[in-house]
């Protein structure tokens, strides 16, 4: 492993060496998953099935969401590491001193972080299948869509998370700007539920967004709610929001090299 890479495991092990921070992600993850599972068994309590999806659709497709957040699920501002931490006090300027490119640091200890969720999702979903709480995919080729489908929605969330954090670069105090991204991603990428019981201009305006390829275009894959036929566009249009983020925040990590300023030191 070169040596910019090895500050991929520095979440890993900041959460490793402190047992309470696991215990605590299990927990809530064991919770989070019983109730969205009783939730929805109760929904569909006497319903046959409702826009589109029968109850152990509905229940997968939940319990995968739940689990698929905790890809990005870890805490950075606990321990104060995050952007905005950084900008405030200004040790956000060594980023621009060290050998590695800032840009390429950040991309770096995502992957390190989203190394370390996926971990908890691969033995979430291995549990929660073991023990029926998740139905098998679709089909094989409904699993390798997704699977390829979940790469590029964690792709586009990434580079929908940078954004915020550069913006911390033009407005120090981009608290609000997080709790809206939070908001509208929860929302518009299904993870409250699934798009397809929403309206119909809803599904409209969320298809023209990016934030539904980061959660039901994959999981709506996995359960065969999108046919494995349509997956070759669907990913299409994936690539093409990564290609256009990935420009854009390029072009923002040059300005933001720009307004490096230090608060109060």
């Amino acid at each position: 492993m070169s040596r910019p890479w090895r500050a991929a495991r520095i979440t890993p092990l900041g959460e490793l060496l402190q047992p309470v921070r696991i215990t605590g992600t299990a927990v809530r993850l064991a919770l989070q998953i019983a109730v969205v599972t009783l939730l929805w068994r109760a929904l569909y309590s006497g319903v046959e099935s409702s826009a589109g999806l029968d109850q152990d659709q509905a229940v997968t497709y939940a319990v995968l969401a739940v689990l698929a957040l905790q890809i990005r699920g870890v805490d950075r501002a606990a321990s104060a590491d995050s952007v905005l931490a950084h900008v405030r006090e200004g040790s956000i300027l060594y980023w621009f001193l060290r050998p590695v490119p800032p840009r390429r640091y950040y991309l770096i200890r995502a992957v390190g972080d989203q190394a370390y969720g996926l971990v908890w999702v691969l033995a979430g979903y291995a549990t929660c299948l073991a023990v029926g709480v998740v139905s098998p995919p679709a089909s094989a080729g409904a699993a390798a869509a997704s699977a390829v489908s979940l790469l590029f929605g964690q792709i586009t969330l990434y580079y929908l998370l940078l954004l915020v954090d550069l913006f911390c670069f033009w407005a120090v105090m981009n608290s609000s700007a997080v709790q809206i991204l939070g908001f509208a991603q929860s929302l518009l990428s299904g993870a409250f539920a699934p798009l397809w019981f929403f309206p119909g201009w809803f599904i409209v305006m969320s298809a023209v967004l990016p934030f539904q390829g980061t959660l039901n275009v994959p999981l709506s894959l996995y359960i065969g709610r999108i046919p494995v036929g349509e997956a070759p566009f669907e990913i299409a249009v994936q690539m093409v929001w990564c290609v256009l983020l990935a420009g854009l925040t390029r072009l923002l990590w040059r300005r933001a090299a720009e307004r490096v300023t230090v608060q109060g030191g």
